[in-house]
This record gives C-alpha cells, sequence and structure tokens, in this order.
C-alpha cells in the first residue's frame, strides 16, 4: 500500500503516531475542497458551509457510534480538550484525578486549569508493567476521593502506546457522580470506538492520525447532558444560540476542507479492509516489540493486549536518545520518535498499512550497530 501515500520513498517512517499521513487519494479530495472554497468564497462559507459540516459530522457520528449532534470539529484534540476543560466549574479543593502516562500538553493544560481555579491534580502512577487490564482499573481507581471532580485519561498513551481500559472506568464514575474526559488523539481509525457504548462525558480524538485525514482535521465529543456546559475557546457568531452545532460552528473564518475530507478517510479504509489491515500491522508491532527486546535483554512494558498499531518499547538506560534519534535518521533514513517516562527510555515504533517487514528489519540493524 506504499504508493497510495505520499510519503518520501528515500525514509523508512515508523512514527505515524506523531502527525498521521495522508493517502493520496483523501490528499486530492482535500485539494478539490480548498479549490471550491476559493473559487468562490462567500458561497462556501456563507451559504454552504453549515450543511456541509452538519453532513459531515453525520457521517462521522456513524464513523463512531454516536449522533452527529453531540460532535464539534476541531483543528486537534488538544484544542478539544481544552475547551471542555476550560468550560468546566471547577473550584478549590475540587480534585481531578488522572495519571503519570499522559500526554506532555494536557499536562499543562490542567497545571492552567488548577492555576485559575485552585483546584487539585492527582496524577496516579501506573504499573511498572502491563498485564491484566483490570489491575490497572483497580490502580487508577483507588485515587478517587470524595473530592474528585474529574477522571482524565488516555485511551491510548503518547509515551508509552498503552490501551487504557477507559471503558470501565467511565462506567463506575458515572455511577459515582465523577465526570469523565477522555483524550482520545490515537484512537479514531486505529482501534475500534463507540463513543456511546464507552460512556465517557467528554471525548477528543484526531482524525489526522490514524484516520489518515488531511492535518487539522479532529473531533469533539460531548455527552448530550453537557452540551449546554460547553463554550469555544472563541466566542463568534452563534454563540448565544439553542444548539451546540450553532453555538461551536463558527468560530472566525477557518479553511473547512480538511473536515470536509474525513468521509473520504473513512471511505478509504472500509474499502481496503481495515480490519485486516489493523491485524497485520498489530502483528508486525508485536514481532517488532519481541525481536528488540530479545536483542537489550530488556522486558516488555506490556501484553500484546495493551497495544495496537503503535508500541513503545524499551531501550537500555544509558543511551543518549537525542544522538540515537539523530543517528537512526541520518546514518539508516529511519523516522521514528523515542520517549522517556520515569527515567525510562523507549522507541516507539508506529506500524501502518504502508509498512514492512524490511522497514522494521532496518530500524532493528540501525539499533544493533548503534547500541
Amino acid at each position: 500500500m506504499r504508493d497510495l501515500y505520499l510519503l518520501d520513498d528515500s525514509v523508512v517512517f515508523l512514527n505515524h503516531g506523531s502527525f498521521g499521513a495522508c493517502p493520496r487519494v483523501v490528499f486530492e479530495d482535500y485539494q478539490r475542497w480548498q479549490l471550491e472554497l476559493e473559487r468562490q468564497p462567500v458561497e462556501f462559507l456563507g451559504r454552504r458551509h453549515d450543511d456541509l459540516t452538519r453532513k459531515t459530522l453525520e457521517i462521522l457520528g456513524d464513523f463512531l457510534g454516536t449522533s452527529g449532534e453531540n460532535l464539534v470539529f476541531v483543528p486537534n484534540a488538544t484544542t478539544g480538550l481544552n475547551m471542555v476543560a476550560r468550560s468546566l466549574k471547577l473550584q478549590a479543593g475540587d480534585e481531578i484525578l488522572t495519571t503519570d502516562h499522559e500526554y506532555g500538553a494536557l499536562d499543562l493544560t490542567w497545571q492552567y486549569i488548577s492555576r485559575e481555579t485552585g483546584c487539585t491534580i492527582v496524577p496516579v502512577p501506573l504499573p511498572m508493567q502491563f498485564t491484566d487490564p483490570n489491575e490497572v482499573v483497580k490502580v487508577i481507581w483507588n485515587g478517587v476521593t470524595p473530592q474528585t471532580k474529574v477522571i482524565f485519561l488516555s485511551h491510548i498513551t503518547s509515551i508509552s502506546a498503552l490501551i487504557l481500559p477507559v471503558q470501565e472506568i467511565c462506567k463506575r464514575a458515572r455511577e459515582a457522580g465523577i465526570m469523565t474526559i477522555i483524550d482520545g488523539a490515537h484512537v479514531p481509525g486505529h482501534i475500534s470506538l463507540d463513543l456511546d457504548e464507552l460512556g465517557a462525558d467528554f471525548y477528543s480524538g484526531n482524525l489526522h492520525k490514524w484516520l489518515s485525514a488531511p492535518k487539522g482535521a479532529a473531533f469533539t465529543y460531548i455527552n448530550p447532558t453537557y452540551h449546554d456546559l460547553i463554550d469555544p475557546l472563541t466566542i463568534s457568531w452563534g454563540w448565544d444560540g439553542d444548539s451546540l452545532f450553532t453555538r461551536t460552528r463558527w468560530q472566525g473564518t477557518r479553511d473547512v476542507s480538511a473536515f470536509l475530507t474525513v468521509p473520504t478517510a473513512i471511505e478509504f479504509q472500509q474499502e481496503h479492509n481495515w480490519q485486516m489491515v489493523y491485524e497485520r500491522c498489530h502483528n508486525l508491532a508485536i514481532d517488532t516489540m519481541h525481536r528488540i527486546c530479545e536483542m537489550t535483554g530488556l522486558r516488555p512494558l506490556a501484553t500484546p493486549e495493551f497495544f495496537g498499531q503503535m508500541v513503545a518499547i524499551p531501550l537500555p538506560d544509558n543511551i543518549n536518545p537525542e544522538q540515537l534519534k539523530k543517528d537512526l535518521y541520518e546514518q539508516y533514513r529511519v523516522e521514528v520518535p523515542l520517549t522517556e517516562h520515569n527515567g525510562r527510555q523507549f522507541v516507539r515504533v508506529s506500524v501502518q498499512a504502508y509498512n514492512t517487514k524490511q522497514d522494521v528489519d532496518t530500524l532493528i540493524s540501525g539499533l544493533r550497530n548503534l547500541l
């Protein structure tokens, strides 16, 4: 499937998780929408914008297992989660329960909220080894106190690529009257997602990562109970409207082409039997994890069920991560991120439809020589 993407053939691209990579047919549809916009901007933005956006949200809702009326388009998951966080009415004494595996930019978001409201952030340390989802639920839930007002979790963590058991946490939180906010940046188009079944109060996910839509396409889900709570980050036309769509649809002039291309990205996966693609990529990712761990003598961070197409693989503690990343790229043309957590170093390998065993062999050969 490499020929279906626009990637540079000279690069072994094992970093789909950072920003995604757009298939050719999806990017061409993106450019088509941009041309339509520029040929008659007033017609497009002034007369067609709302109907086009509503229709696209309906298609996205069907894909995500919810109504399009519960979704808001945002340029990235970080923006969507900031919109939610800044709409909450938190105060001194309230606690936000989270984990020590969350995305750094969102850690900063909650630090800002804490500074502005006086609420307290409670990061729960997760286990060093992940073998039982029930144990992870237990560890997280043990952090709940009578002051817990919000639980904020990643569905798939960024630094460690772990799939967390968020559905069970959402179920318990709802029973306890605690709001749940889920960072799903790495989920849509990656692992199965049914938002209504999941039961989160708020969920934001990128569409430009694993769904491979153009950059700047993401969504935020708001449970109907909280539609009236949410304010957009930019107050503009429609803000005083009577529906979530009306209040959030217009945040100043912007190019909505990336949003409107999402149906084509969904179709691309459906036409290429993505469940089969996922299984092949997952198996190659897990095989890569075992091969690198065998080479280093280090134990995997987790058992295979905690990973999808992206795995974080431990590396020796004595490496210089910046130098290793630089050498992998300059000497082997391997584009792959190195991450760090609690002093432990990882290489985070993403395996997408365009990757092959040869790509992985190049990475492993480079690691063997450089380490």
